[in-house]
């Protein structure tokens, strides 16, 4: 009962009648063997400690090992708090968890690479602020967790979430495809809704570089991350309200990676290029 890509998981939800989430929990359950209580224990771990990244950064106090990030978080939350946003709300809170979860992670803190280190913040950042918003459970929240994987894992499989190879569009990019999903499906969306906001998502960060400053993964990942939980938030919406993106979820992730593999070697996490290698991030290195 496996899928390969996201015609034949929505061929699956289809014949199954059920939803993403649910499709990627019985997957989980024949491939590993174990039971359907083991996994869920397992997800709902990895959750609980996405949560606790998330609302660490925002009392303050943490600085990043490289010394470039810390703080941001702490600075958005307050702001959002006097109900003056420009973004709204939700926005602003999930983009303060967002990067308040790369300040744990450059930090050396506990953090859950989803999909990676680099946009670890996007998931988490939307997942709490959703919640918090309309009172969602843990176990709702876990839920959507699966069908979030199950987006990471078709986007893996079928072209990549390294850096290094596809550039941040294949980190954040990828990150936020995997929110958009879930927040699709926790609202109420079908799983086409669902692929067409992971979609939507990709292609709003479609060429996006990866070019960490002294190759750090701590800027400009960190507000990145926070733009990757503010396009996921924008897509699941466009999607739950009948938009359906233009491009098939499965010709997007296509695209994604020849454009990932198209960039040069400088715009893909070598730190030689793009923000990287601008005066002030030489400065901030130390070199002339």
């Amino acid at each position: 009962m496996d899928f390969t890509n996201g015609k034949t998981l929505l061929e699956l939800c289809q014949k199954d009648k059920l939803a993403i989430s649910e499709e990627m929990l019985l997957r989980e359950t024949e491939i590993s063997g174990k039971s359907r209580a083991e996994i869920t224990e397992r997800m709902a771990y990895s959750y609980s400690v996405m949560k606790d990244a998330a609302r660490r950064a925002i009392g303050g106090g943490i600085r990043s090992m490289g010394g470039l990030i810390g703080g941001e978080s702490h600075l958005l939350s307050e702001y959002g708090n006097k109900g003056r946003t420009v973004s709204g709300s939700i926005t602003a809170r999930a983009a303060a968890y967002a990067i308040g979860v790369l300040e744990v992670n450059a930090s050396m803190g506990l953090i859950v690479a989803a999909p990676t280190a680099g946009s670890s913040g996007v998931i988490p950042g939307t997942f709490l602020a959703v919640q918090e918003e309309y009172g969602f459970s843990d176990e709702q929240m876990t839920s959507a967790l699966f069908n979030a994987g199950a987006v990471g894992y078709l986007i893996t499989r079928n072209a990549t979430v390294a850096g290094a190879e596809g550039g941040c569009q294949a980190e954040v990019g990828a990150a936020s495809a995997m929110a958009a999903s879930a927040l699709t499906e926790l609202m109420g969306g079908s799983p086409e809704q669902c692929l067409s906001a992971a979609a939507c998502a990709l292609a709003n960060l479609l060429g996006l570089v990866c070019d960490p400053v002294g190759g750090l993964v701590e800027a400009p990942c960190q507000n990145r991350n926070a733009v990757g939980a503010s396009n996921a938030l924008l897509c699941a919406d466009m999607a739950l309200s009948g938009v359906t993106h233009l491009i098939p979820f499965d010709e997007m992730v296509d695209v994604m990676y020849r454009v990932g593999r198209s960039l040069p070697m400088e715009l893909r996490e070598t730190a030689l290029s793009g923000c990287a290698a601008c005066p002030t991030a030489c400065r901030l290195c130390g070199k002339p």
